[in-house]
């Protein structure tokens, strides 16, 4: 079977044939993000404030994203590492729990978003220029949380069993819909945000239903099954333990979100142009960093299961090969991709913007905000090893330290001395400072790992 080659075949090519669809996947599932805000920041006269408001909905979407990475990134380790254990039933048991979760968070977070989303935008720094198109996107977003929770949750227990490649077709599909609706929807048919809210609406729905047919396939070894879906209290605390260091890790963003718009806002509005210019500027160089950030999340999405399958089957070189691999993919990407983007922030800035104000912001500022990035690689490889190897109280303290215990209190601190500019500052030093104590932390734990498997 397919997920057996986990166990034998070369490990530079497994990990490059299993991590290279998911890269695909994230990079076109990117686009959702990207597409919506390039249309939307290249509106003519509203782009700016438009682009402003795309990026107050990000911290509410990311959050209920996050309940997705709850699932997925507890449950599809857990499966990869009861194959590895050759116990497919408790996998099943998992994937099927899992559905169900997914199920029941899309209804609660939907309508608590849904009829919440006016008080949480003023909240997070909306301001009288970008308030409208927030509400505008999110309250059609919102509509299809079902289809989101779907699509993004259960994507990752395809890639658990081997099924990479169909992971990857499944994003491409809802993608590539929404590459094409996007341009139809804001400019032909005059939508504008709205437009741009139901095209995602729409591909998700369609990636959503392709996951679910895939998976309720004869010929997966991993399948949704209606005997294994009531809810298992052993099967979900499971999911929960692992689970809880990926979703903090998205819903920390979302904080974030709350945290770098309003303080972006307050300071903002005491400087020319303007608190909601800056909150723009964020958006755009939020963007920029996500074209550093998604391909190695998709990398190690990919290689994840691997490092759970090797670490079930008590293979300690293997395992070790896997990380090895891992950490030089992920952090020479990110210092690479890092350098090119500080050495040409007006080039990227442009992208998402042809607002002059903005774009001054966005090259004074992109260098500073991506600077962590050079050094990031290495704590993407490590969290994803402590995931896999089912470590979650570290996996739980790295996710938070990063934005928690660091950037947080950065972002109220540095502006202080340093005015707005302090907030861009902030989020440069808390991923660099992440970086280097989890590589610390990484150096010596995994050596204790290592040792109670069998030579």
């Amino acid at each position: 079977m397919q997920n057996k080659s986990m166990g034998s075949d070369r490990m530079w090519k497994l990990c490059l044939k299993m991590g290279i669809p998911c890269v695909l996947a994230q990079v076109v599932n990117l686009l959702y993000n990207i597409v919506d805000r390039i249309y939307i920041g290249n509106m003519p006269e509203v782009g700016a404030a438009a682009l402003g408001g795309l990026g107050l909905c990000a911290p509410v979407i990311t959050l209920i994203a996050a309940f997705s990475s709850f699932v997925s990134g507890g449950g599809a380790p857990l499966a990869a590492k009861a194959l590895g254990e050759g116990n497919e039933v408790k996998a099943k048991r998992i994937l099927n729990n899992g559905f169900t979760l997914l199920v029941a968070f899309s209804v609660v977070l939907g309508l608590a978003a849904y009829f919440s989303a006016t008080p949480v935008l003023y909240a997070i720094g909306a301001g009288e220029s970008n308030f409208g198109y927030a509400y505008d996107y999110l309250r059609i977003y919102l509509i299809g949380t079902l289809f989101v929770q779907l699509a993004t949750g259960l994507n990752t227990f395809l890639t658990a069993q081997g099924k990479s490649t169909t992971a990857m077709i499944s994003v491409l599909i809802g993608a590539i819909l929404n590459i094409g609706l996007d341009p139809l929807f804001i400019f032909v048919f005059g939508m504008g945000v709205q437009g741009a809210a139901l095209a995602t609406v729409i591909s998700q729905f369609a990636s959503a239903c392709f996951v679910v047919i895939a998976l309720l396939g004869r010929k997966i070894t991993l399948r949704l099954e209606p005997e294994y879906m009531l809810p298992d209290l052993s099967v979900i605390a499971s999911i929960a333990a692992l689970g809880v260091a990926p979703f903090v890790m998205s819903a920390t963003e979302s904080v974030i979100g709350f945290v770098l718009n309003g303080r972006l806002k307050f300071y903002g509005d005491m400087t020319a142009p303007g608190g909601d210019a800056y909150v723009s500027v964020l958006a755009v160089l939020q963007s920029c960093m996500m074209l550093i950030t998604t391909p190695i999340s998709g990398f190690t999405q990919g290689v994840t299961p691997i490092l759970a399958f090797n670490f079930g089957a008590k293979n300690k070189a293997r395992l070790k090969q896997c990380y090895l691999f891992t950490l030089a993919v992920c952090f020479g990407y990110c210092s690479l991709f890092a350098i090119v983007m500080m050495s040409a922030p007006g080039v990227f800035g442009a992208i998402f913007t042809t607002d002059t104000n903005i774009l001054s912001l966005t090259r004074k500022y992109l260098p500073v905000f991506v600077g962590g990035m050079l050094i990031f690689g290495v704590q993407r490889a490590c969290q994803t090893t402590f995931v896999a190897v089912t470590e979650a109280k570290i996996s739980l303290f790295i996710a938070i330290l990063r934005k928690i215990i660091l950037l947080v209190p950065l972002a109220y601190i540095f502006p202080l001395f340093m005015g707005v500019g302090g907030v861009y500052w902030a989020e440069c030093v808390a991923d660099a400072t992440a970086a280097v104590i989890c590589g610390t932390i990484f150096l010596f734990r995994f050596r204790t790992i290592l040792k109670k498997l069998p030579d």
